[in-house]
């Protein structure tokens, strides 16, 4: 046990050492250059994690790995539930209708057509190819993280996923902008912020995207974004229902409901009363960022980048896949119904 009698202070001294490297992260996060390419600490903290992993583990003590991982799976789960406190249901009903109809069609056609397209035409493993599905259609590294508590796959797989989401991520908050700036996708500031919320990986990367307009821009695009984000607790129950139906034991399946991600819709319902002030809640996202770049951090340690290269650029491919769909999709629907 982690924290039997024996076990605890080696257990703590693992956190501890998780704990550094994300601090590390954050203070390199800092950097101008980092900041201009929306590289946020968490990026930061699971590449530094694998760099670590790889070359220096074996100096690690084998007595402070149950504390790794109760980074990687314990403080994980908490910082899931915690990002609740970005979300209000006002946010979302703001959005009107449409807006909110074309998260829902984004996010599980993404996730559908990534899982089997990632199966039959790239031959990836199916949790590999959910994971770098959820990833592209939720909300990044946060949607990936979640989605492997449910399907319980291996931490490379987990990094491998995080991987595809920053690049293609990163490569759309440098080009959406360019070519709206240029007249190529012609679209109002409104629509932009709502394809921004719609089709851009991660949050911070969406911002981004959207600012880069207009501040007006930027909020719309956040609020369209935490809307998919919001989509990730009925995806994580629809996701363990399958998974239980995938059971090859032979016997009746058992459907475990993720209690993480039902406390995270209570923490959204709790957000939107506002019983909080501004500055505490700020504390909160604050706080949860850190847990979030721990639990980054301890998976990178746990990655095994040998199994990362037998994978190959399959992931690669379906995630620029998604990149395109992702693109052209909301495109369409964004210039024919949001106005």
């Amino acid at each position: 046990m982690p924290f039997s009698k024996d076990q605890r202070v080696h257990t703590l001294n693992g956190i501890l050492f998780v704990l550094l490297f994300a601090l590390s992260s954050i203070y390199i996060a800092e950097f101008r250059w980092f900041q201009q390419l929306g590289i946020n600490s968490l990026v930061i903290a699971i590449l530094m994690g694998i760099i670590y992993g790889n070359t220096l583990r074996s100096e690690l003590p084998k007595q402070w790995t149950p504390g790794i991982q109760f980074a990687a799976k314990r403080i994980l789960r908490l910082a899931i539930i915690l990002y609740g406190f970005r979300v209000s249901f006002q946010e979302i009903a703001s959005m009107g209708l449409s807006g909110i109809l074309i998260d829902v069609v984004v996010v599980f056609s993404t996730v559908l057509l990534g899982s089997f397209v990632g199966c039959k035409f790239f031959k990836l493993e199916r949790h590999l190819s959910i994971l770098v599905s959820t990833g592209s259609a939720i909300c990044g590294a946060a949607a990936v993280l979640a989605a492997e508590e449910v399907l319980k796959s291996e931490p490379y797989k987990t990094a491998v996923a995080i991987g595809t989401v920053v690049l293609f991520g990163t490569i759309s908050m440098f080009l959406y902008p360019a070519l709206q700036h240029y007249g190529i996708l012609g679209l109002s500031n409104n629509q932009f912020g709502v394809f921004a919320g719609a089709s851009v990986h991660e949050v911070a990367q969406a911002l981004v995207t959207g600012a880069s307009i207009d501040i007006e821009t930027g909020t719309v695009a956040v609020v369209v974004k935490m809307t998919r984000v919001l989509m990730l607790v009925p995806f994580l129950i629809a996701l363990s229902v399958y998974e239980g139906r995938q059971s090859k034991t032979g016997k009746k399946a058992k459907i475990i409901i993720p209690w993480f991600a039902l406390i995270f819709m209570f923490v959204i319902g709790f957000n939107s009363l506002h019983l909080l002030p501004a500055e505490m809640v700020n504390t909160i996202n604050q706080f949860d960022a850190f847990l979030l770049t721990m639990a980054m951090a301890a998976i990178g340690i746990e990655t095994n980048l040998k199994k990362i290269k037998e994978v190959g650029l399959a992931p690669l491919y379906l995630a620029g896949f998604l990149f395109l769909w992702l693109g052209s999709s909301v495109y369409v629907m964004v210039s024919s119904f949001a106005s």
